[in-house]
């Protein structure tokens, strides 16, 4: 392999299967923490709002405008409205109903979480591949900051998937599948995207993917974090989810 592409693919995967410290940091808790399971639900929820509107939306702004980033977003918001539509489920609402389906919903959040995650690390797979190819020096710091936010990505899906299964394994190769998207969008990016591959169509698809963040995060984190029954712990989680954001984008800057 030629080493021009040989170290950004290296990179790449590094960012992307950093996921797998986060599920690992999740299988060291015990099942049946509901205190716990609220504050990882909620600080995803601020994560993925916080990957959005601080990095990828207005990357997709400043490159082509605020009707076509906007454009972009509405139809990831509406792509993966219309994926959750077709998969029919219930919300949790009292504490029997609760009991009867937390782990069914527990599960089902769990894979929606790691497809989230794993459609919106395709993109940045590409998109640090591609800056990677550019200028390796480029390269790194978007790498060491999708890496930061990969970790408390792959607890997300970990922590739901061991509570609702019991099973570490199952937990822990759902976190690694949804890191491996990640070196599968530079793989994509070497075969066929390469030649066509912009900087506007990469901005387009990280837009589309900030509306699909948003949707998970309103449809399917907070939601199930407040089930819980804790009122100010997904909120206080959802923040410090948000501030982890804005500390890795500043130590990247």
């Amino acid at each position: 392999m030629d080493k021009n592409i040989f170290m950004p693919l290296i990179i790449t995967s590094l960012a992307g299967l950093s996921t797998t410290i986060g599920s690992l940091l999740g299988l060291f808790f015990k099942r049946k923490n509901p205190k716990f399971m609220s504050f990882v639900l909620g600080f995803t929820a601020g994560v993925m709002v916080g990957i959005s509107f601080l990095e990828l939306f207005p990357s997709a702004f400043a490159h082509l405008g605020l009707l076509k980033a906007s454009i972009a977003f509405l139809v990831g918001f509406t792509f993966i409205f219309l994926v959750d539509f077709f998969i029919p489920h219930e919300y949790l609402g009292d504490k029997e109903h609760m009991k009867k389906q937390k782990n069914s919903r527990l599960l089902r959040t769990g894979f929606f979480i790691a497809l989230g995650i794993a459609i919106h690390n395709f993109p940045e797979g590409i998109a640090t591949f591609y800056s990677s190819m550019i200028d390796v020096k480029m390269g790194i710091p978007i790498a060491i900051s999708i890496a930061i936010h990969n970790i408390p990505e792959g607890l997300a899906i970990s922590a739901p998937i061991y509570e609702g299964s019991g099973s570490r394994r199952k937990a822990f190769l759902w976190s690694f599948v949804s890191g491996l998207s990640e070196p599968l969008g530079a793989l994509l990016t070497i075969l066929i995207f390469y030649p066509f591959l912009n900087i506007d169509i990469l901005n387009i698809i990280l837009a589309g993917i900030s509306g699909i963040m948003i949707y998970i995060s309103l449809d399917e984190l907070i939601p199930v974090s407040k089930s819980y029954g804790f009122s100010h712990i997904p909120i206080l989680s959802f923040i410090g989810g948000i501030v982890i954001i804005i500390i890795s984008l500043l130590l990247v800057k």
